[in-house]
């Protein structure tokens, strides 16, 4: 066989007489060129993960798959040897997906450090979570930390908590779904789940009422505003910067929607914290009422008032928020008002954190429960039981204590936690260049995402019924059993694992026994529920459901 020179020169000479075949052959050669091109590329054909062609790089498949884009990761990542894929963004930004334990446990703890929230998602998040410890890296973070740590760790934030917890399910939850368990309608459980823990974390972070389940289910005008803001944020991940950018810069479309929402919340947050500065300075011995307060917010003026805090943020909050600001740090007042713009950030993100993420998680748990009788069955016997246990009438809330004897609620819990994370990805971005114990080479910029979703259903990780909801898979000999961290990072890890994980977990069981105890959920719809973007992993159309008072 003839050399390619050979071939081509053979071609020319017979085709000299048909200009028509000489230029389908000229075609030809050069289409089989770029085909080669493309396929050698390392950013292209032999990609793995999607197709990835020149220019829009993987959006075809991403585009295809946009109503089940969890679901086509995980069959992605699960393709791949190493459980890594790569795709490629319009423009050849590349982007890795991961769901191995190694690398997980390397980006997350090992090598901390080299893997950021970084400029990318900073500038998308900064309307919503400001310089909040959600959206911020190096000494600003590690400030934050320590300060939520402290108190996030405190016995009475845990008291107060499941105080605010229990009343919110006495005085609202439980009456509404009683009324609507008579009148026989259908009521949004979703919904329902929302305002209780939008009520619920206003009042543990900020100490204030919004009111969200009363009776007639109002439009509150904060939670929609924080419902808009959400949506708007997540609309920017698909826009590229520039459109983004000019969007941004001429108030338009989305960016305007986020802008007016974003005024909403920040005029609500200000308003709590400025209410709050004049009630302490008001207080009669200065102290009383700062000691009353149990709520994020007065814990965290308490801190930012002390002369610790002094010695800790005064170089981070001049530098961040005052620059930010264009203000003057030496005048008393500027730094008032950039303690409230630090203050307003972080209480503001753990609002948007603690209420979301409750919310949907307790959704899918009782979405979980409809499918499996027989575990809401065995839920039920251990809660009658730890019931009959107690001194108490027969409808008290289980005491704490009592709480933490519901080893198979737990497991329940976890194991609907494992298979329908509230934050399903979370994304990080190399400082230097690196590689990960896979064996990926990560780029200095570019980013990889852990795909909590994709790791709950690994057949390597979790076995071969990794698919299946069994709360037993958490227990031995009775007895609940957490896993890793890195194996199972629902609430993250290492340095940054979740610090309201006990709060969201002892919150989520006082719920569930409650409801269960009392009540039947009937689902509405057959069908697995459709689900939308959104940062946090919630239902299209809600979970529309009938509610019967169980018979004991």
């Amino acid at each position: 066989m003839g050399t390619m020179e050979e071939w081509i020169h053979m071609a020319r000479e017979e085709a000299m007489g048909h200009p028509v075949t000489l230029g389908v052959t000229i075609v030809f050669l050069v289409v089989n060129a770029l085909i080669l091109i493309w396929w050698h590329h390392p950013l292209y054909g032999k990609n793995l993960g999607p197709v990835t062609y020149p220019v829009v790089g993987s959006l075809p498949s991403l585009t295809r798959n946009a109503g089940r884009i969890l679901e086509y990761f995980t069959d992605e990542i699960a393709k791949s040897p190493t459980h890594t894929m790569r795709f490629v963004r319009p423009g050849g930004y590349v982007v890795y997906q991961t769901a191995n334990v190694e690398n997980v446990e390397y980006i997350l703890k090992t090598r901390f450090e080299n893997y950021v929230k970084g400029e990318y998602l900073g500038d998308i998040l900064e309307e919503l979570l400001g310089k909040g410890i959600f959206n911020v890296d190096g000494s600003l973070w590690k400030l934050q930390r320590k300060l939520a740590s402290h108190e996030f760790s405190s016995r009475s934030l845990r008291e107060f908590s499941f105080e605010c917890a229990e009343k919110e399910l006495e005085d609202r939850l439980v009456p509404i779904l009683s009324q609507v368990s008579r009148d026989g309608s259908v009521v949004d459980l979703q919904d329902l789940f929302l305002r209780f823990s939008f009520d619920h974390i206003c009042q543990l972070g900020f100490g204030v009422d919004p009111n969200c389940l009363e009776p007639s289910l109002p439009n509150v005008r904060v939670m929609q505003a924080f419902d808009l803001a959400n949506d708007m944020t997540v609309k920017r991940f698909s826009m590229p910067p520039v459109v983004r950018k000019f969007k941004k810069y001429f108030n338009l479309g989305t960016e305007r929607e986020l802008k007016e929402a974003m005024i909403v919340v920040n005029e609500f947050a200000q308003g709590v914290i400025q209410a709050r500065r004049k009630e302490f300075c008001n207080s009669a011995s200065g102290d009383s009422s700062r000691l009353a307060r149990q709520d994020l917010l007065s814990r965290f003026m308490r801190f930012t008032d002390s002369s610790d805090a002094d010695m800790l943020m005064q170089s981070e909050l001049e530098q961040k928020c005052m620059s930010d600001l264009n203000l003057d740090a030496s005048d008393p007042q500027t730094k008032e008002h950039a303690s409230d713009v630090f203050l307003r950030d972080i209480v503001i993100s753990f609002i948007l954190a603690g209420r979301d993420t409750t919310s949907a998680a307790l959704s899918w748990f009782f979405h979980a429960l409809s499918g499996n009788p027989e575990v809401e069955a065995k839920i039920y016997h251990e809660i009658k039981e730890a019931r009959s246990q107690g001194e108490s009438p027969p409808d008290h809330f289980l005491s704490f204590e009592q709480q933490k004897k519901l080893h198979y609620l737990n497991g329940a819990i976890h194991e609907s936690l494992r298979l329908f994370p509230p934050v399903p990805l979370d994304t990080k971005q190399a400082v230097r260049d690196d590689a990960l114990p896979d064996g990926t080479v990560m780029l200095k910029g570019e980013r990889v995402t852990y795909n909590v979703f994709a790791m709950g259903r690994m057949e390597t990780i979790w076995g071969p019924d990794c698919n299946e909801f069994k709360p037993e898979r958490w227990l031995k000999d009775g007895v609940f059993v957490s896993e890793s961290s890195f194996k199972f990072t629902t609430f993250q890890a290492g340095p940054r694992i979740c610090l309201g994980k006990e709060l969201a977990v002892i919150q989520m069981k006082l719920i569930a026994s409650h409801l269960i105890y009392h009540f039947q959920f009937t689902m509405q719809e057959k069908n697995p529920p459709m689900t939308y973007r959104s940062i946090v992993f919630r239902m299209r159309g809600g979970l529309p459901v009938r509610v019967h008072p169980r018979a004991h």
